[in-house]
């Protein structure tokens, strides 16, 4: 587990003193991957920073399997640290040394014996699926099994947290989704906590099971990924699954349908349509499952003639959240005109 309680970073003194991190409060439960996203200058990289405790926060507590390591003299805080695997966005491998050589770096400065650290690099890479790369140096690899290689050198010393700054900006698509399916995959079998740090909102609703909006130096907004996507005020979850302008169009009014519930019926559009006894016309969805849940939203277009409120009570019997979107009543943020899978 991961907790951190009125984390404040700032630099300088005085009237030149700038704030990075402002009074942060942010757990990650054990088993669960949390994401941290936000802009350029939100703080992320302090962020990762403060955690490792290579930044010292200036107040605030940073506590990782039940010890504050903010209290930690230099001696026990070195012991400490070896609980947290990091991976940053630049795999750091040495070029002249091999996949195997680098993932036994961490064994080797802590003296373990040669025949342990060979056990040890060869588990470490048959996990990460490189044991057949483990003599091929950095430039023979791709961008994507290099990460691996930095993943599997995070874990060499059993850590209990893992921290992904970055860990897949740059990354091909492919690439990305072999690293996220390996999160996930050592979250499940190690039991780690994991916080993601990144700016890619894909990635966030392939791999997070919870996530947090960083702006300016402080969280303003974080829950469960699908509590937010559920959420129509949520400007996070907004962002995890954007609106985008669709291209079909049809008389009447235009509705966005937001999924809110935990069991909307997947024939939703017929069934509305029976009760009010009007057609209702689709014209663009992005719909899926994130974590076995499904979420997404709508464009649909109705009769002038409907009932307004009564459009929006049968719609919320069944778990959606609806708003008009149409040229009088703004603001219009439509969907794609396909469905999109999200997970």
């Amino acid at each position: 587990m991961i907790q951190l309680r009125q984390l404040t970073k700032t630099y300088g003194e005085g009237p030149h003193r700038t704030t990075v991190l402002d009074h942060l409060d942010l757990t990650v439960d054990d088993r669960e991957i949390a994401a941290v996203v936000g802009p350029s200058g939100a703080g992320k990289s302090t962020l990762a920073a403060c955690v490792t405790l290579l930044e010292p926060p200036t107040s605030g507590s940073v506590v990782v399997g039940g010890r504050e390591l903010s209290s930690l003299g230099e001696r026990d805080l070195r012991d400490a640290r070896r609980q947290i695997g990091t991976v940053f966005q630049s795999d750091g491998l040495l070029s002249r040394r091999t996949a195997a050589q680098n993932v036994e770096l961490p064994l080797r400065y802590l003296g373990v014996t040669p025949a342990d650290r060979r056990r040890r690099v060869a588990e470490l890479l048959d996990r990460v699926g490189l044991s057949t790369r483990a003599d091929h140096y950095p430039h023979q690899l791709s961008g994507g099994q290099r990460q691996r290689v930095g993943i599997a050198r995070a874990l060499a010393l059993r850590p209990r947290v893992l921290l992904a700054d970055e860990a897949t900006s740059g990354l091909d698509p492919e690439a990305t989704a072999s690293v996220v399916r390996l999160l996930r995959d050592l979250r499940d079998d190690l039991g780690l906590s994991i916080l993601f740090i990144t700016h890619e909102m894909e990635t966030v609703l392939d791999l997070a099971d919870s996530a947090a909006r960083l702006d300016h130096g402080r969280i303003v907004e974080q829950g469960r990924v699908v509590d937010l996507l559920r959420d129509p005020s949520s400007s996070l979850g907004r962002a995890l699954l954007p609106r985008r302008a669709h291209a079909a169009s049809a008389p009447g009014t235009t509705w966005s349908v937001s999924y809110a519930g935990a069991d909307v019926p997947p024939d939703w559009l017929a069934r509305v349509g029976t009760v009010l006894g009007v057609d209702l016309a689709l014209l663009g969805a992005s719909i899926g499952a994130v974590d076995g849940h499904t979420v997404g939203h709508a464009t649909v277009a109705v009769p002038a003639s409907t009932d307004p409120d009564a459009l929006v009570r049968a719609l919320a019997g069944l778990g959606l959240h609806a708003r008009r979107t149409d040229a009088a009543h703004p603001p219009v943020r439509r969907v794609d005109a396909v469905l999109e899978p999200v997970a």
